[in-house]
């Protein structure tokens, strides 16, 4: 396996900060260009050689020119993420996640990049009748966030050329401890709530949701890096594991947690429920995810054994939309 230099936008999110560990474990250089919103997730590490912290915006091109150079591959992850932080400024949503892609992508061709790893999600299929929902679907967005996903691919594959290899993968929803912890995602809602009070509430239930462990999900970024280019060029690859309804969700997270947990069901309009199919990514790049919801839950549940998850309830650096309240970003 030979040794990359790889520029992670948004490296020091959820998925960057357990990405980016693994990466200079098998030693490649690693460039985190990032906000830096939720802390210094990388204290310990960055002291280490092969890494560059970079605080800045997506939107500096200045900055990324600067930081590209010699650079091979681009794993782009930086975005407002998800539908609420979305809607709390479609301006600026807007700016980041589709106005500054483009730029991005010119700007990695010009430097050499060759291969551009672009996370996108599995939102862009809207809400489908089929039992699979498969990559060779219509993209029905339902959203501003999810359709500049869907544009961002257009413009990414719109762009292949000789020496320049795009890959998209649509994640389904992530989910595990990191350093950079999120709890405002299914598996990990449910895990805060069930551990600090007792107590799971289940909007709806009957809505599935595909999943996937934070640990498969940095583990195939891994894997991107180094498979056979004519296996990655212009391919678009669901991810994910478990496709279960929100009510065995909160069943698993009972089981797992085995303490004495109350389950409350009410009301919701957002009944959207979809299966992602990930028959595609094992067929042609042999990717099969090993870990399980369970080992999510339990990943999160000895983090607070530990006490390295304080006010997990109030502090908002566990919740994208609370942090993008406080800091006003532009």
């Amino acid at each position: 396996m030979k040794n990359k230099k790889i520029l992670i936008t948004g490296g020091a999110g959820y998925v960057g900060s357990s990405l980016v560990p693994k990466l200079l474990k098998l030693g490649h250089e690693v460039i985190v260009f990032d906000l830096f919103m939720y802390g210094d997730v990388f204290f310990d590490i960055k002291s280490n050689p092969k890494l560059k912290l970079v605080k800045s915006d997506i939107r500096n091109l200045k900055d990324i020119s600067n930081n590209i150079k010699g650079c091979d591959t681009v794993i782009h992850l930086a975005c407002i993420s998800n539908d609420p932080s979305f809607e709390l400024n479609p301006e600026l949503g807007k700016s980041i996640n589709y106005d500054a892609f483009t730029p991005l992508v010119e700007i990695s061709k010009e430097n050499g990049v060759e291969r551009f790893i672009y996370a996108s999600s599995s939102s862009v299929y809207g809400v489908k009748n089929e039992l699979d929902v498969t990559e060779d679907l219509c993209l029905e967005p339902l959203t501003d966030y999810s359709k500049y996903k869907a544009l961002c691919e257009e413009i990414l594959l719109k762009n292949k050329e000789k020496g320049f290899y795009p890959l998209i993968i649509r994640p389904a929803t992530v989910c595990g401890y990191a350093r950079r912890l999120r709890l405002d995602l299914t598996v990990n809602i449910l895990t805060n709530h069930a551990i600090n009070n007792g107590l799971i509430k289940v909007f709806g239930g009957s809505q599935k949701r595909p999943n996937i462990n934070i640990e498969d999900m940095t583990d195939l970024y891994v894997n991107c890096i180094n498979y056979p280019l004519d296996k990655i060029d212009c391919k678009i690859f669901n991810v994910g594991y478990e496709n279960h309804s929100i009510n065995e969700i909160a069943r698993i997270v009972k089981n797992t947690l085995k303490k004495k947990i109350d389950i409350v069901h009410e009301k919701t309009d957002d009944l959207r429920s979809y299966h992602v199919s990930s028959k595609k990514i094992e067929r042609e790049l042999g990717f099969v995810p090993k870990r399980t919801i369970n080992e999510a839950v339990e990943s999160i549940n000895q983090a607070f054994i530990q006490n390295i998850i304080p006010n997990s309830m109030i502090d908002s650096r566990y919740y994208n939309i609370k942090t993008m309240q406080n800091i006003n970003l532009q």
